[in-house]
């Protein structure tokens, strides 16, 4: 069953720094290498945005001050990472980079069979177009984008059932991730188990605020496919983050370590897909693994036509070097301490000068309640694109719209059917940022804040059919 506030005893952690005495979170790491910024005027970024018409992902990087699209692929490697990308084995078959790549994988899944991939979304295609197809429905506590479309592109039908309390922004829950498993009961009953393609649990809950999954929570989901005889698959790209919400707010999981709750949830799973450019600290890869043998096959045999041999998938050995390494860098308690409460502080940062937002704040990003923030302008204005250009403006931040441009959809006469909740999302690359990076970002919302009743909405001019967000063009309403 889906957890109650009232039923959880469990309080949420303090912010103190383990084996410190200290109020202040460092980064448990020294800067060896640094990027220059480039910062740009105001004038300028008028005229950069005009020339993306309205959309930051038709910007060019040497434009953006502070880049927070996405945390996928922009983590900053460490040392031993790069002294692996020097040793990577670039033999086409059998490649040494691969043995380590395929025991770092199989030792923390426990799956047997292992497919790299370029990026998650390389996995989703090979899987769910698998198993998807007319007819076929697939249930998720929240699918995300490229998820969805690789579901959907496939003829088959995604449907989301988070927990009630998801949809409350305030509400003060420790597992508002967490799929809604009398939904999930009643679904499978109502399409019959034999056309359920999947069900995905995500964790953490990406388009649902980056919240954390419990553990009872995922167990349920499990009971539930193994009964009916559904697959049940993990997106896993934030399972180590997810782990330390577990460790801090569920019950029976204080003494367990990071690594071992993960391995945990993965053997409650018949397979899992992830984007090893969120959790495993990398620029570029993936991969599924999976523990039945004929579906393996099944996704093999398109792996080698469209990725690569089943050795190398799409990755060099020196990608697949720095994703095993990152698997075991990625669980560090001192890390996942200091990447939790750096992404809490600019949330409570916000919260403190009274941006509308997702509480309690998630893993890897801040998620602001644009509707809230912009009243003024409607749904079909697509506020949360107003507030991503606005950031850029005022300050040269880069950031994403999780709302209706992202998840909205028009009906027979053209009407917007908008998304459940317009947000805009601030991802936190992994190791990039500083404090002072983190305190400017404040300063412009502080600024934003004054100045809301004068920002106007936008409309579309252009949009492709799959993946809107990424290559539509806008202007002013």
């Amino acid at each position: 069953m889906s957890l109650k506030p009232s039923q959880i005893s469990v309080p949420f952690p303090k912010p103190t720094f383990p084996n410190m005495h200290t109020k202040i979170t460092i980064e448990p790491f020294r800067i060896k290498v640094v990027e220059q910024i480039r910062l740009t005027t105001d004038e300028e970024r008028q005229q950069y945005l005009r020339d993306a018409a309205y959309n930051p992902f038709l910007l060019k990087s040497n434009q953006v001050i502070i880049d927070l699209l996405t945390d996928s692929g922009t983590s900053a490697m460490s040392a031993e990472q790069w002294a692996g990308i020097m040793r990577g084995d670039e033999s086409y078959a059998g490649a040494v980079s691969w043995q380590r790549m395929e025991k770092a994988v199989h030792d923390l899944t426990g799956c047997p069979y292992i497919l790299p991939t370029h990026q998650g979304r390389a996995a989703e295609h090979l899987l769910y177009s698998r198993l998807g197809g007319p007819g076929k429905v697939f249930i998720s506590n929240t699918h995300f984008d490229t998820t969805r479309a690789n579901i959907e592109f496939s003829g088959a039908t995604a449907l989301d059932i988070p927990i009630p309390e998801a949809r409350d922004m305030a509400l003060e829950h420790p597992f508002k991730g967490n799929m809604d498993v009398d939904k999930l009961q009643a679904l499978i009953r109502q399409h019959g188990p034999e056309t359920i393609g999947a069900v995905i649990l995500t964790v953490t809950n990406n388009s649902g605020g980056g919240q954390p999954v419990s553990m009872a929570n995922a167990r349920a989901v499990s009971e539930i496919c193994k009964r009916e005889g559904v697959l049940f698959i993990l997106d896993a790209c934030r399972i180590a983050e997810n782990a330390y919400f577990i460790k801090q707010r569920e019950q029976g999981y204080e003494s367990h370590t990071y690594r071992e709750i993960a391995q945990e949830m993965f053997r409650l799973a018949d397979g899992c897909i992830m984007s090893a450019k969120k959790d495993a600290l990398v620029n570029m890869g993936g991969f599924l693994a999976l523990k039945n043998l004929d579906l393996a096959i099944k996704c093999r045999t398109v792996l080698i036509i469209t990725e690569g041999y089943a050795t190398y998938g799409g990755l060099s050995g020196r990608d697949m070097e720095a994703i095993a390494i990152g698997l075991e860098e990625v669980f560090d308690a001192d890390y996942l301490h200091y990447r939790i409460r750096s992404t809490t502080y600019l949330g409570e940062k916000l919260r403190a000068i009274g941006v509308p937002l997702i509480w309690p704040i998630g893993g890897h990003a801040v998620y602001i309640d644009a509707k809230a923030f912009y009243p003024h302008i409607p749904v079909a204005q697509f506020p949360g694109q107003a507030l991503v250009c606005q950031l850029y403006l005022k300050a040269g931040i880069r950031s994403c719209e999780i709302g209706s441009v992202m998840f909205g959809k028009n009906d027979e006469n053209g009407n917007l059917i908008p998304a459940p909740m317009e947000l805009v999302r601030l991802a936190i690359p992994r190791r990039v940022y500083t404090q002072s990076h983190i305190d400017y970002v404040v300063e412009a919302f502080r600024e934003l804040m004054d100045e809301r009743e004068r920002v106007q909405g936008l409309r579309i001019v252009y949009e492709p059919p799959f993946l809107r967000h990424f290559t539509s063009r806008f202007e002013p309403a």
